[in-house]
């Protein structure tokens, strides 16, 4: 009777740790969250621009789960993912991405991060995402060649949900 407690007592105050943990990390990144395009202040320079994307990014450890869920103008979709730290190193991108196969991510500053993508090992599309002092805008500066050869040069701007 009394293991069983003191198990109890621990697994009480793990589950707290990992709430307060979670809680900061949330607080600390205000990129965590799920962000809708906002297709009349995005630009986009060339090829099919988008009719939707939601952006969701939630904390995983010491980084992000960021997935992505795009519908271009075509009709075509597009669903992809990748979990990453802020380390600058490689990670698999699983699904369809218009980018890469890889991704690596840095934070620049409180607000804004850096996401590379490349494929098999070179360098497509780098990311700029911003997060407004308010938090309640998100704009993604994307600029590079995508892997049909074509240029990306687009501004994305997410409004959070």
């Amino acid at each position: 009777m009394k293991r069983s407690r003191v198990i109890a007592s621990v697994l009480v105050i793990l589950a707290a740790v990992v709430a307060v943990v979670i809680g900061q990390t949330e607080k600390d990144n205000p990129q965590i969250g799920t962000w809708k395009m906002n297709l009349t202040k995005s630009t986009f320079n060339s090829g099919t621009g988008f009719k939707s994307a939601i952006s969701r990014i939630e904390a995983v450890g010491a980084g992000v789960r960021h997935r992505l869920d795009t519908v271009y103008a075509d009709g075509t979709t597009r669903q992809y993912e990748y979990t990453t730290n802020y380390d600058g190193k490689d990670m698999p991108v699983v699904g369809n991405s218009p980018y890469g196969d890889t991704t690596a991510l840095t934070r620049v500053d409180a607000n804004t991060t850096r996401t590379v993508y490349k494929l098999h090992g070179k360098v497509t599309v780098i990311q700029t995402s911003v997060v407004s002092n308010g938090g309640k805008t998100r704009t993604v500066t994307s600029k590079g060649t995508n892997p049909k050869g074509q240029a990306v040069n687009s501004v994305s701007v997410y409004d959070r949900q």
